[in-house]
């Protein structure tokens, strides 16, 4: 594989951006080596800037449901693009993509729309703690929501513990009220309740963690901290920045049919372009500014061309069957890449997301339950991937999406790959 002209953009990239990155992951420390500069996409596949092709599952981390330029979703784009880029006012585009959603997904009333999964987030627990005019929040060990202070925390040593800052410029001021616990843990969480009783504004949680591997959680586990956060008049926040729109239409809330007090989305609204959403019933949502006392605003939220893509997107998500040959489409390449292997491998998924992962246990549903060590096998792999034309995320935690784009050509082209690879290790 030539990578002459990735070296080179890298390297100029260094003198521009703190480790010639914009985001971390993108710089390859997990896998190590030169990260791949990527020209274009069309379909399910990428084009490097040497040339290189390759089968994508990383679809820009989830939100290419559809594929890279998708027709559908750049004739919306081009159409809305010719009117203008950006108001910052109301626009009917708006409405539309919000009516869109609503209509289909019972497990909210009102939505609001801002520019990242981080925005959604962030706002959710400023409208948590307004609403109920508490200040504690109690997130989990293996979930990631964004990158605002107050949750760049990661767990102590004890059962319940005060967040400690995951990065330098996070005050231990800010983290104080955010109470980190071990996933899939119900002792932890009741003990949280009985420690600090009438202070906990919510709890939130990737219902479906998906950024620090697939750390799939039983559905009684989420039913319970439904059920404990009604008793507690707690609101519960479910992050469904990665699973919203991906898993089904209603997202992880109506995969498992609990209904949360809070839904933040994201990635997938965009069809590629930056947006992010929260949403919950009317009530809730009152507390919002110009309405309630909650502020949040942004020049971008709901920005026209954004919302274009979004309702073209999720206009094609509302097909018969779109779903499911999505899932069918992930077994059938799940089936091929497991069936020769010989090696503790396992792929964790759940509808069209999927994680590969080095194990033998049979279930992972916690962050201690992911041996670090493993990682130096799938970085062999990763590489050895890139050799044979396959593109994801260049992280062992870091999961994969199938794609409607994908075909069965695609599928059977990356399990020979992955055989291929895997004689490697």
């Amino acid at each position: 594989m030539q990578n002459s002209e990735s070296v080179k953009l890298f390297e100029k990239a260094k003198q521009f951006f703190p480790g010639g990155v914009n985001s971390p992951v993108r710089a390859f420390r997990s896998v190590g080596g030169t990260p791949v500069f990527i020209d274009k996409g069309k379909g399910s596949h990428v084009w490097d800037a040497d040339g290189n092709e390759y089968i994508d599952y990383c679809a820009s981390w989830g939100p290419l449901i559809l594929g890279h330029a998708n027709d559908k979703v750049l004739s919306s784009v081009e159409k809305t693009m010719r009117n203008g880029t950006s108001f910052g006012a109301p626009t009917r585009l708006e409405n539309e993509l919000a009516e869109l959603i609503l209509t289909f997904n019972s497990y909210i009333e009102k939505i609001r729309f801002v520019s990242s999964g981080t925005e959604a987030v962030m706002s959710a627990i400023r409208l948590a703690r307004g609403y109920t005019g508490r200040t504690k929040i109690l997130k989990f060990e293996g979930c990631y929501h964004g990158h605002s202070d107050s949750l760049l925390v990661k767990a102590g040593s004890g059962l319940v513990t005060f967040g400690n800052t995951s990065s330098a410029g996070v005050p231990e001021s800010v983290v104080n009220d955010t109470i980190v616990v071990s996933l899939n843990n119900k002792e932890a969480v009741e003990e949280a309740f009985k420690q600090f009783p009438d202070e906990i504004a919510c709890i939130i949680i990737e219902p479906i963690p998906a950024n620090n591997g697939l750390l799939l959680q039983d559905k009684a586990y989420l039913q319970f901290l439904r059920d404990i956060c009604t008793k507690n008049k707690t609101l519960l926040i479910f992050d469904e920045v990665i699973s919203g729109f991906r898993v089904c239409f209603c997202g992880a809330a109506g995969y498992y049919s609990i209904k949360p007090d809070i839904i933040t989305y994201g990635k997938i609204i965009g069809g590629g372009f930056p947006v992010g959403a929260y949403g919950a019933s009317k009530e809730i949502m009152s507390s919002i500014s110009p309405e309630g006392n909650v502020y949040q605003a942004g020049t971008l939220s709901g920005n026209p061309v954004a919302m274009a893509a979004g309702i073209a997107q999720l206009t094609e998500c509302l097909k018969p069957n779109f779903y499911s040959d999505l899932e069918y489409k992930t077994q059938v390449l799940i089936k091929g890449l497991t069936k020769n292997t010989k090696h503790n491998f396992k792929i964790f998924t759940v509808g069209s997301i999927f994680w590969l992962a080095f194990t033998d246990k049979e279930h992972i549903k916690s962050a201690e339950d992911i041996d670090a060590d493993s990682m130096k096998h799938f970085k062999v792999l990763y590489h050895a991937l890139l050799e044979n034309g396959v593109y994801s995320g260049p992280s062992g935690y870091e999961v994969g999406f199938m794609s409607e784009a994908h075909t069965m050509e695609d599928i059977e082209k990356t399990i020979v790959a992955f055989d291929k690879a895997f004689a490697k290790l």
